[in-house]
């Protein structure tokens, strides 16, 4: 369904109504000071989840083809809104930011492990980097690229590690789909485990 199609969503009693489902969707995205899941778009909006999807995807294609200054991004069924990652000058020089605090080697080694396999364990990403990661996963963690996403099922239960929204407005991306591809031979996918969600 395109955004032609789509009837337009009546708002609430006493709002104005009238606004098409696209332009309703990308107020409630402006205004959520954090990531907003499916479910609770459609439940708001009061239209079909494939009526959401097609517009978000709508969305999305405007924002990168049309140059704008935003982009929709979306990270394990939640979706924001965010600034376009060519901004990233001007918007730090904005709002004050200093653009020298980098992340270290070892930082980034570890999240590239965390990005591609995700989700895993301190014990999976410790034997593919050949070092404890106790230090660099908690500097990650604060930083708000790297997240707990639930516990293995197996002795100890231990945490698994993906990455956040942060992760992916931190290196400009919409979703971790557009990590750049593994050189051939390697894979990035976790194996078959039993998760349990934290």
């Amino acid at each position: 369904m395109t955004l032609a199609e789509a009837e337009p969503c009546l708002a609430p009693a006493g709002e104005e109504a009238g606004l098409s489902v696209q332009a309703q969707l990308e107020s409630l995205l402006f205004v959520a000071d954090e990531p907003v899941t499916l479910a609770q778009l459609v439940q708001v909006l009061g239209v079909a989840p494939e009526v959401v999807e097609s517009v978000l995807a709508e969305l999305a294609a405007s924002y990168r083809t049309e140059r704008r200054g935003i982009r929709l991004q979306r990270h394990q069924g939640s979706v924001q809104l965010v600034s376009a990652p060519e901004a990233a000058a001007a918007v730090e020089r904005f709002l004050g930011l200093d653009r020298g605090t980098g992340l270290s080697t070892a930082a980034l080694e570890t999240l590239a492990v965390v990005a591609y396999r995700q989700p895993l364990t301190r014990t999976d990403i410790e034997a593919v980097r050949g070092v404890n990661c106790d230090a660099v996963l908690r500097t990650l963690t604060s930083h708000g690229l790297v997240e707990t996403t639930g516990r293995l099922e197996g002795p100890g239960r231990p945490f698994l590690f993906g990455t956040t929204f942060q992760f992916l407005q931190y290196f400009g991306l919409e979703n971790v789909d557009q990590l750049p591809p593994l050189p051939d031979g390697e894979t990035a996918g976790p194996d078959r485990r039993t998760v349990t969600r934290a």
